[in-house]
């Protein structure tokens, strides 16, 4: 299935109204508490030398680390604002981007015949999506990393739900950034505990390391406090 309209227009909603100022975005931190940590555990896994696809790339932060540490990085999202944004910000740096829905079967299997096996890093991408979508994106993954690739995933628990709730309910109302998140309609940690672990096996991918690890965002409660969201990391092998 490929994704609903709504949802679609959801995404490029935020994007188009979202500035191209550093960490405008909620989740758009600094690579540093990001790609940079995940890479760490990615990389005893996976050749470097492989191509690597982040997916659902957003603005680009992460990629552009990315970058620093495999031959060859292509990021790909679903809003074609979100490719637009990337792209500014990259500048002259050794980055590719291009729009793509992952449930889009025929274009992610052109995408791995074009680049062959591939690494794969998706950041906070299933527990958002549309619950009949979420299949298709751990399928995506499979199908990318075929059966040399290796995929780095973290995704956030339900346990975020109640982080996010506090900081929904403060006194003042939701920060400015969560705010944002709800007047676009997106709904972060949507998935239940065991969804995750459970589509990954489904879609053929063997869990090779795992861990709990938290999502550090750009937002903070009033009394300074970041927000954290509990979250799960899976380093994954085609089977």
């Amino acid at each position: 299935m490929n994704v609903s309209d709504n949802y679609r227009d959801n995404w490029e909603s935020y994007w188009s109204k979202t500035s191209d100022a550093p960490g405008e975005a909620m989740w758009d931190s600094d690579p540093s508490l990001g790609a940079e940590p995940h890479t760490a555990l990615l990389l005893p896994h996976a050749d470097p030398a492989r191509t690597i696809v982040d997916l659902g790339c957003g603005n680009g932060t992460q990629t552009r680390y990315l970058a620093t540490r495999f031959a060859r990085v292509v990021g790909v999202d679903l809003s074609p604002a979100a490719v637009a944004h990337a792209r500014r910000a990259a500048g002259d740096a050794p980055v590719e981007f291009e729009q793509l829905d992952l449930t889009d079967l025929d274009a992610v299997k052109a995408l791995h015949d074009r680049l062959g096996d591939c690494n794969v890093y998706m950041r906070a991408v299933i527990h958002q999506s549309e619950p009949a979508a979420r299949p298709a994106v751990a399928a995506a993954v499979a199908t990318l990393i075929g059966g040399a690739g290796r995929a780095f995933v973290v995704e956030l628990t339900p346990a975020s739900r109640d982080v996010l709730g506090h900081a929904a309910s403060e006194p003042a109302g939701p920060p400015p950034k969560l705010q944002r998140v709800f007047d676009h309609h997106l709904k972060p940690a949507d998935a239940e505990e065991d969804e995750i672990p459970r589509l990954l096996g489904e879609a053929g991918l063997a869990v090779l390391a795992e861990g709990d690890t938290v999502l550090p965002m750009t937002e903070h409660l009033t009394d300074g406090t970041r927000i954290d969201l509990p979250a799960r990391w899976f380093v994954l092998a085609g089977r």
